[in-house]
């Protein structure tokens, strides 16, 4: 959608973030009436210094002057200093508090959203775009409405001075508007170009680097940097479009500035040559500054109209994502202050795509303190079980109970301390194993956590490591094995003392040992809590109270390991089966 050249809603918008901090808001602009003040007085004050004391030879009179001129522009620049602090200051208040409200609206988002967003896209709203906010208060609004000020206060001063000599300025003016218009219309179209050039450079590179191990072992290098090449292109021809436009419109605005000026000095020589009375000397020296006091702003309004047109351009994105409602509905008032356990999945449908069924009607019943196993062929949709017990989704139709009661009836954060989950892609951040154990939950000590390592066998392994608990993994935890990632998410789920489990294939990609040792913390964190595994090993879940078998959407089996194995052609005896073959034929 094409972009307005200045969206009144959206500026309306963001001065609505300028109330907490009114006063800075109103201070900046009594400093910016008080910069056009000072800089209008003086060529003014220098007019009358030649007129009435040079021209004269007033030597007190002149020295009077000078000290007077000194002061106004000590004046001058102490308005000037406080302008663009102020300035400055309130832009980078107002960016924070977006940013920080924009982050905070992410966080609600369904993982719908985030299914079909690209990272890289919300990472440039949230840094670099918001950042462009901040220059419609220090670079744009401001600096225009001083500009403005400073050309109105100029004009009257010109005026009051010399009509004649203001008129030959007044016709000129015109004629830079006009340049003027044409520049920011072009510049307007051209910035959101370069928004959206960036917004898909950063989303092209921080796939490519989260992905690099798949672009090298496919030897994809080569077709990678040719794509960023032609991406890069792209980026580059925006910009050039800006410096092109800039190039063409700075001289232009400078000749007319020029001749202007020439055709000051023109009219009031010959005026006082032949003894024209409303002509001094006076007025030409104060016309040489007021003329750049004049055009100076009106070509550089076009500039910060440009910086403001971007900041627009970068709130209009933002303000799109905080005008998003995608988040699962926050309405249940049930605050359940720990689970029983008892689930009940009646009669549940769930689609991802509308029309495309993942979950097809299934019923299902796990008892407190139960463990589960939910086994299947990859798509037969056990994964999104998890999902929606967790409501990251939204089911279609049916109903998922937790002891009882509809799981929408209870408030979100109440089902979600109450879960524990441990996936087969363990996610940890660049922090410490400690941090990535606790998230920072201040209530979680460090003793605590060395404790419960210890019940579960993960404490020698993470004292093995070079600063042990302070030992920072890395982004994603890379300075750790797989096998060594599920083990911290073993302890991290064990640390939040969840009343239901979830294993999503946990066991599907590690080492012998550590399985064994993630076997031993499995059996001392399932204790007592309702645990939920979905499987890929079957030899892994023999021991489960419930195997339940899904295929394509649908619960096909229910029962015990033997039970199950007992059915002539059935779905989990040909699963274990072709298992046991492939497993055998390793060996």
């Amino acid at each position: 959608m094409k972009a307005k050249a200045f969206d009144t809603l959206v500026f309306k918008r963001i001065l609505k973030y300028t109330k907490p901090y009114q006063w800075r808001f109103n201070s900046v602009i009594f400093f910016a009436i008080s910069l056009s003040v000072f800089a209008a007085l003086r060529p003014y004050l220098l007019k009358q210094t030649v007129d009435g004391y040079i021209k004269t030879h007033d030597a007190h009179g002149l020295l009077f002057y000078i000290i007077l001129m000194g002061i106004v522009l000590l004046a001058e620049v102490f308005s000037q200093f406080y302008f663009v602090l102020w300035a400055n200051w309130l832009g980078q208040d107002i960016v924070k508090d977006i940013r920080v409200k924009l982050f905070q609206h992410m966080l609600s988002f369904k993982m719908k959203y985030y299914d079909n967003a690209p990272v890289g896209q919300l990472v440039t709203r949230s840094v670099s775009d918001i950042e462009q906010i901040a220059k419609i208060f220090s670079q744009g609004l401001f600096m225009i409405l001083s500009d403005l000020m400073k050309m109105f206060v100029v004009l009257i001063f010109m005026f009051y001075m010399n009509w004649r000599l203001t008129w030959i300025v007044i016709v000129a003016m015109p004629i830079l508007v006009f340049f003027t218009r044409i520049f920011q219309r072009k510049m307007q179209l051209a910035f959101e170009d370069v928004r959206n050039q960036v917004a898909n450079m950063n989303t092209f590179v921080q796939e490519r680097v989260t992905g690099m191990k798949i672009v090298q072992l496919f030897n994809r290098e080569d077709i990678e940097a040719e794509k960023f090449s032609e991406i890069n292109d792209k980026h580059r021809k925006a910009w050039v479009k800006t410096i092109l436009y800039n190039s063409i419109f700075f001289p232009i605005a400078d000749i007319i500035s020029s001749l202007t000026l020439g055709f000051v000095v023109l009219y009031g020589g010959i005026s006082i040559l032949h003894g024209d009375h409303f002509t001094t000397f006076g007025d030409l020296f104060s016309y040489t500054m007021f003329i750049g006091m004049l055009f100076n702003p009106l070509r550089q309004i076009a500039d910060k109209f440009n910086e403001m047109q971007m900041g627009m351009i970068a709130a209009n994105r933002v303000f799109d994502i905080l005008d998003t409602q995608d988040q699962i509905q926050d309405t249940g008032t049930i605050e359940a202050p720990k689970f029983e356990g008892k689930i009940q999945f009646k009669n549940v449908h769930f689609s991802y795509i509308e029309g495309e069924a993942i979950i097809k009607g299934i019923d299902l019943d796990v008892n407190a303190g139960e463990t589960i196993a939910i086994v299947g062929a990859t798509g037969a949709g056990k994964s999104t079980i998890i999902n929606l017990l967790n409501r990251f989704y939204e089911i279609d139709g049916g109903t998922i109970c937790i002891d009882g009661n509809s799981i929408k009836d209870y408030s979100l954060s109440s089902i979600r301390k109450q879960i524990a989950v441990v996936l087969q892609d363990v996610f940890l951040f660049a922090d410490t194993i400690l941090n990535n154990i606790t998230l920072h939950n201040p209530e979680i000590s460090r003793e605590a956590v060395i404790t419960a390592a210890k019940k579960i066998g993960v404490h020698e392994f993470i004292m093995s490591l070079p600063e042990n608990y302070d030992y920072n993994v890395k982004e994603r935890g890379v300075m750790l094995s797989s096998g060594q990632r599920q083990l911290i998410a073993f302890l991290r789920a064990y640390m939040s003392d969840p009343s239901i489990l979830i294993l999503d294939e946990a066991t599907s990609s590690i080492d012998t040992h550590s399985e064994e040792l993630i076997q031993k913390a499995t059996e001392r964190i399932t204790e007592g809590r309702t645990s939920i595994v979905i499987a890929h090993r079957l030899a892994t879940i023999v021991n489960a109270d419930k195997i339940v078998v899904m295929d394509k959407g649908w619960i096909v089996e229910q029962g015990s390991h033997l039970g199950l194995l007992g059915k002539e052609n059935g779905f989990y005896k040909k699963l274990y089966d072709s298992q046991f073959v492939v497993e055998e034929s390793l060996e």
